[in-house]
């Protein structure tokens, strides 16, 4: 699959964009919005940043993140997990520059270990590329950008959305149906992983192993089951 030209919607303005035009689109809906925001902008400002998350080893599942300069890092950690992530309460890390920053660890932590309890103003800016692993058994890795900061004073959520990948089309591997389960133990190893549900009903490594079809990179893995609320 070619990962640039799976198409994404921007939560800005609800028009439909391929992945590689969309970065380019929402550089420009961005500034519209804080045009259209300073005739009744306050002195009250936030800087916010622009990120971008995509899967390292599954580019084609992205976002476009707004999220607040003073935000904490737990909490894009949080948002991340509910979004794309969370399955069984597993660790994760940041890792920014030279330094890691745990969900938990141990105490005293290690050089340059440190927790997730520090503002994104602290060890972000424009252009930094940093990672995200959640799970160090079943891993799934992030690759995140900051692509550019503004001023707004509408943005009440520490981080929202505001571009993601459409939910990838996936074929039965048996029927060429829509596929809406995915066997964990077949995926990446056989040729027969992805079912519809008539077909997983007849799967030979039985209900356990199959899992629903998400947008996440972390579809299949572990027990992940789709997006939190």
């Amino acid at each position: 699959m070619n990962n640039s030209f799976t198409q994404g919607k921007c939560y800005l303005c609800g028009q439909i964009f391929v992945k590689k035009l969309m970065t380019k689109h929402l550089k420009s809906c961005l500034k519209k919005q804080v045009l259209d925001q300073q005739n009744e902008m306050s002195a009250k400002t936030v800087k916010i940043f622009h990120i971008i998350v995509e899967g390292v080893y599954d580019p084609e599942y992205w976002m476009h993140l707004a999220a607040r300069a003073d935000a904490y890092l737990y909490e894009l950690d949080n948002f991340l997990r509910d979004i794309w992530l969370e399955c069984c309460n597993h660790l994760s890390a940041f890792y920014i520059g030279e330094n890691t920053y745990l969900s938990q660890c141990s105490q005293p932590c290690y050089d340059k270990e440190e927790e997730m309890d520090i503002k994104l103003k602290e060890i972000l800016k424009p252009k930094l590329k940093f990672t995200h692993e959640y799970d160090f058994g079943s891993t799934t890795e992030l690759k995140l950008r900051v692509m550019s900061e503004y001023e707004s004073e509408s943005q009440k959520k520490s981080i929202r959305i505001i571009a993601r990948n459409e939910a990838l089309l996936i074929l039965c591997d048996v029927c060429g149906k829509k596929a809406t389960r995915v066997c964990g133990s077949c995926m990446g190893i056989n040729d027969e992983a992805w079912f519809c549900d008539e077909c997983a009903e007849k799967h030979d490594c039985g209900s356990a192993y199959l899992l629903p079809v998400a947008n996440s990179p972390r579809v299949g893995v572990c027990g992940y089951s789709g997006e939190e609320d």
